[in-house]
């Protein structure tokens, strides 16, 4: 009798632990949340570490929108204005600002990752399914590999003109829209063209947006900025100059 009452026991500890986790992400998707589950991942492929992408491309601007209220949900989502992402994607930016450098030009990053728990968030706020990140799939940005950007003139900082205001959910986003002056047209070209020679695809309804291509399955994250900051990959001229 007593071993079938433990058994009922372990049992029901076992559906309330299920449902909870049903209830924390009822798509059935998996998720990373916690740091230590995150190095595991590290530790079998160094290129799955986070870094700052400023550490890698010091001259590429941030610009970090949802770390404040101008942007489409009027709510700062992020407690601070950090550009995070995974190596290789750091390593392929730092040639895209070297490229658009001799013309004079370099990026400003408006978002980089982004925790899954602020996806949802933005989806409950604007339940769009054209534009916005879908909880039920999870976003690239959850996963360190995605990016929002523009060019600005390196000389003046000011912005280039592009098709429209960062986050505009218009048909005019769109990167074929041709509807535009033609400097409209030669900047955002050039923004795609020199993202694309550095292995980025343009998201098909967000000129702004981009995605870094790659083989690898880069798991979708929940850890706060503050939790990735605790893992930081850092170049090694940085990591000298930190002991200093």
């Amino acid at each position: 009798m007593f071993l079938r009452f433990y058994l009922f026991v372990a049992l029901l500890v076992l559906t309330c632990q299920a449902v909870d986790a049903q209830r924390a992400n009822p798509y059935g998707l998996s998720i990373i949340n916690d740091v230590p589950a995150f190095l595991r991942t590290v530790e079998l492929d160094s290129n799955k570490a986070f870094v700052e992408i400023t550490d890698y491309a010091p001259t590429i601007a941030l610009d970090i929108k949802y770390a404040t209220t101008q942007n489409v949900f009027y709510t700062q989502l992020y407690k601070q204005p950090r550009a995070y992402v995974r190596l290789p994607v750091a390593k392929a930016l730092a040639a895209v600002q070297t490229d658009l450098a001799s013309k004079g030009v370099g990026l400003k990053v408006y978002d980089a990752y982004r925790p899954y728990s602020v996806t949802c968030q933005m989806f409950e706020m604007l339940p769009d399914t054209v534009y916005m990140g879908l909880p039920r799939q999870g976003s690239r940005h959850n996963r360190g590999v995605a990016l929002d950007l523009t060019l600005i003139d390196l000389k003046t900082g000011n912005e280039l003109r592009m098709p429209t205001p960062f986050d505009a959910l218009v048909y005019a986003s769109h990167p074929n829209f041709d509807r535009l002056p033609a400097d409209v047209i030669r900047n955002r070209d050039l923004l795609k063209a020199t993202m694309q020679a550095h292995g980025f695809t343009v998201d098909p309804v967000e000129w702004w947006h981009y995605n870094y291509k790659t083989n690898t399955t880069f798991e979708l994250l929940d850890l706060s900025f503050d939790e990735i900051a605790k893992t930081l990959h850092r170049p090694a001229t940085k990591q000298r100059s930190r002991r200093r």
